[in-house]
């Protein structure tokens, strides 16, 4: 299948997100084709990443002076240290702000190279492949980078946009079912806040997806990628629109922070997870429609996602849970921040509720 691209034009960068198989051979064509030039790059990969893909990539790029750095991609490793070893890389073998840097792996990488990338000298070129359909679908488009802290998920980073993103479908081939999933909870949650018709696509075709079927895989990265294109175009910085991303993200933040980023629950099992919570507290406020709910709840049991936090939490971790809904960086008062929805395609933000509800509704879905 010809590779699928699409054009993000924000106030700060235009860029291209490239979608198609066995892009790693072609990056050097790629690259002239997109009218990136750079004599030096620093390329930080996975630690997880095939020997078979770094070597086509690496081939790909053999006029250029390349250095490398294997990073092992975990949320406790998403720290200041990291990006600490990256820029150290980038003054040692003196990067002018015209070299670049390539990122070669999930989100976490993705997120750590940017951020480096943001902070050298103000500023160098940037590339993303992403590897995982979480992170093709999601962080790699929009141009959020950070680390996370004892205080919470993402809570220190800046706005980067890459210069390119490849999503190679490829290196998808890789990767346990698990992965795929938290990939799917991201395409999901794309379709129930902007896309009815992508919410339909989605519930006739996820066994096809998830098996990584052409063209229903490269179909659901697009139509997802699109989706955060348009928000993401018009409210770069999260000033307004771009909050309804966030649609699920304040529980499953939380969640994830609750569980210390173990593997007990990886970000897109947390996102599934915030996903219902979101949901189940827009039903309690007579917010959604009780046909959609009830459609959203069937489709999430028969893809077989995660969908019951009591599987995870006991009632003794409420107060944990709480705090770090608190802590959320849209948070503006002592109120917790939520972006719930009326119904599949119309998200609502800023709703805003006090802990007593939100503690109130958690204790009723770890004891249903």
């Amino acid at each position: 299948m010809k590779p699928i691209k699409l054009k993000i034009n924000t106030k700060t960068q235009k860029y291209s997100i490239i979608i198609g198989s066995n892009l790693g051979v072609n990056i050097s064509k790629i690259l002239k084709e997109n009218s990136i030039y750079f004599q030096k790059c620093l390329i930080i990969i996975d630690k997880n990443i095939s020997q078979k893909f770094i070597s086509k990539i690496k081939k790909s790029l053999n006029k250029k002076k390349i250095y490398i750095h294997f990073f092992k991609a975990s949320e406790t490793n998403k720290n200041f240290n990291s990006v600490n070893k990256i820029v150290n890389i980038l003054l040692n073998k003196n990067f002018s702000r015209e070299d670049c840097v390539i990122s070669v792996g999930g989100g976490i990488t993705g997120d750590i190279s940017g951020f480096a990338a943001s902070l050298f000298k103000r500023g160098l070129k940037f590339i993303n492949i992403p590897t995982t359909l979480l992170s093709q679908v999601d962080s790699s488009i929009g141009g959020k980078t950070g680390v996370n802290t004892k205080f919470g998920k993402n809570l220190i980073g800046s706005f980067y946009q890459p210069n390119l993103v490849l999503s190679d479908i490829e290196f998808l081939k890789t990767l346990p079912k698990r992965e795929l999933i938290c990939g799917y909870g991201e395409i999901l949650k794309h379709s129930l806040i902007a896309n009815k018709s992508f919410y339909k696509f989605l519930d006739k075709n996820s066994y096809k997806i998830l098996k990584l079927s052409s063209p229903f895989i490269e179909k659901a990265i697009y139509e997802s990628c699109k989706i955060k294109k348009n928000v993401v175009e018009k409210d770069e910085k999260e000033k307004g629109l771009r909050k309804i991303l966030n649609f699920g993200h304040t529980f499953a933040h939380a969640y994830e922070a609750s569980l210390g980023y173990s593997k007990k629950l990886n970000h897109g099992e947390a996102v599934i997870l915030g996903i219902q919570s979101a949901l189940s507290f827009s039903l309690k406020n007579n917010l959604i429609k009780k046909h959609d709910y009830y459609s959203i709840l069937k489709h999430i049991s028969e893809v077989n996602l995660p969908s019951k936090i009591k599987k995870f939490f006991k009632i003794r971790d409420l107060n944990k849970i709480l705090s770090f809904m608190i802590k959320d960086k849209k948070n503006n008062s002592d109120k917790i921040n939520l972006v719930l929805l009326k119904k599949i395609g119309n998200p609502i933000i800023n709703r805003e509720y006090k802990k007593d509800d939100l503690a109130k509704f958690l204790k009723n879905e770890l004891r249903n």
